[in-house]
């Protein structure tokens, strides 16, 4: 999917990264720069910089709840401004955004239900969990490991973004729609709540896809599509202050800028005794597969050849810089951030320039170049780091916008998402399937089954992530890799090609024609 030469083993030690550094970096550093100079990236700036918020103040709530208070929402803004920052600055591929993802704080959670129940510092061991974490994925950037992500194809890519998306997509739920139904709290509230929530998901929705209709110029059309996330958040929060009675839920944030307990930053990391610190090598192995997977699959996305990036990627660089923002973060037990799937996503969609083309008769819109820059992920992570000094003006932004951005981007990130386009297929007439390239060319048996393994990893992955042995779910990550492998044996190598391709097969046939 991404660039063969950006993941390349060199086999000298550091090679990599020198490589990563001589055709990403330094040709194009002066121009990743002046890229982010249009109003395309400014709107993007806007869009994204509400969603990485409402990203680290949702799931730095859910840290919060599965820490009891331990590390919070304080924590993560001041992680995702700061380490945003450098990776903007510094790393390969720039257009990556970097945050808390599910995945992440499913697995803190079951690092401190582990504390709990054996009576160990839960601060300390997260710190020192992450510092060996960070080395590692360090030691692997030094030593070309991402060129291991070869072996991953798109496979193993739409799993784990349905999975990110369907995270989002149900913690939104959770928050906004289900209290309504089950009535334990004040239904006025609830109710306002929802109304609210879909709202912002309605306006967002609408406002982007208004390119493909032809009401407007295209140049306006192009406007409202750019700014309409950013836009839905402004007229939703207004919307609010409409229920005057009304008391909405609101982030969590405390009025000056302190931890979320009031302990000190740094953490005592001689608190526990020697043989604790070692023994957190084990968890730091799981959270490293974890992190090197989150990481890697995610830029291999925004790498994707239907984006038509030109610069290509930096996954050597870009692991290494995680490594040291995750052992910098680690001393002040700050939440572990990396690459967020479906911010990532969102950042490149917001950047990129479409046309409507016609396949077999079929209307659909077609990326036809990307505005690849460092200054709108660099100005985005500003922007979080300025919020911490206006704490008191996040406390108007109802939580209910926030789950309403969640369930938009989940959605967005599946409609994308051809796994998800092959289930819809299971409920479809046949008679009526869309005339894609894998229909055209591959059996509809093959085509269900290869689409019910992928739903099987899916569940497996999903019920083990609930599950009381829940910390070991990276190592299922890591293992769709050789299961996709196996799938060589019991279907044929063309009928592979065609469902697992790493382009779409029917963009790249109009763009030869």
């Amino acid at each position: 999917m991404a660039p063969v030469d950006s993941l390349q083993r060199t086999g000298r030690f550091a090679g990599g990264i020198l490589e990563d550094l001589r055709r990403r970096v330094l040709p194009w550093y002066g121009d990743d720069f002046r890229q982010g100079l249009h109003p395309k990236a400014l709107a993007s700036v806007l869009f994204l910089f509400f969603a990485c918020l409402a990203n680290a103040v949702a799931f730095g709530g859910l840290t919060e709840v599965v820490t009891d208070g331990a590390i919070g929402t304080v924590e993560m803004i001041v992680v995702t401004a700061a380490g945003g920052v450098i990776f903007a600055l510094f790393a390969g591929q720039p257009l990556t955004i970097l945050g808390g993802t599910g995945p992440i704080v499913i697995f803190t959670g079951l690092l401190y239900a582990a504390c709990e129940r054996y009576g160990i510092p839960f601060l300390t061991t997260y710190a020192w969990t992450g510092i060996w974490s960070g080395v590692f994925l360090i030691i692997l950037a030094l030593t070309d490991a991402a060129a291991m992500m070869r072996l991953f194809t798109r496979f193993t890519d739409e799993i784990f973004a349905a999975l990110i998306a369907v995270i989002f997509i149900v913690e939104a739920a959770k928050k906004a729609i289900v209290p309504v139904f089950i009535q334990d709290g004040d239904p006025t509230r609830e109710l306002a709540s929802l109304v609210v929530a879909l709202m912002t998901y309605a306006l967002a929705r609408g406002m982007k896809r208004v390119t493909q209709t032809p009401y407007l110029r295209r140049t306006i059309r192009n406007l409202i599509s750019d700014f309409g996330p950013a836009l839905a958040i402004v007229i939703a929060t207004a919307f609010s202050f409409l229920y005057v009675d009304v008391p909405f839920a609101r982030p969590q944030v405390p009025e000056t800028f302190a931890t979320t307990t009031g302990r000190p930053w740094l953490v005592d990391l001689l608190s526990v005794p020697t043989w604790a610190i070692f023994a957190t090598i084990i968890p730091a192995l799981m959270a490293t597969i974890l992190l090197f997977l989150d990481q890697n699959i995610t830029t291999r996305l925004v790498n994707a050849p239907s984006y038509q990036l030109k610069k290509g990627g930096g996954f050597h660089l870009d692991l290494l810089v995680l490594g040291f923002i995750v052992v910098g973060a680690s001393v002040f037990a700050l939440p572990w951030i990396v690459a967020a799937t479906v911010h990532a996503l969102n950042h490149v969609k917001s950047l990129a320039e479409t046309e409507i083309i016609e396949v077999e008769g079929q209307r659909r819109e077609r990326i036809v170049g990307v505005r690849e820059n460092r200054l709108s992920a660099l100005t985005i992570h500003i922007l979080i780091g300025v919020s911490i000094l206006l704490l008191p003006l996040i406390k108007l932004i109802p939580m209910a916008v926030l789950f309403g951005l969640f369930l938009y981007m989940g959605f967005v990130t599946l409609a994308g998402n051809q796994f998800f386009d092959r289930i819809t297929l299971w409920f479809t007439d046949r008679n009526l399937y869309p005339n894609t390239h894998y229909v055209r060319n591959v059996p509809r048996r093959i085509i269900h089954y290869f689409t019910a393994i992928q739903v099987a990893c899916f569940a497996a992955l999903w019920i083990l992530k609930s599950s009381a042995i829940g910390i070991l779910f990276p190592v299922l990550i890591a293992l769709l890799a050789p299961l996709r492998l196996l799938l060589d044996r019991f279907f044929k190598r063309e009928h592979l090609q065609a469902l697992d391709a790493d382009e779409d097969m029917d963009e790249a046939e109009v763009a030869v024609h």
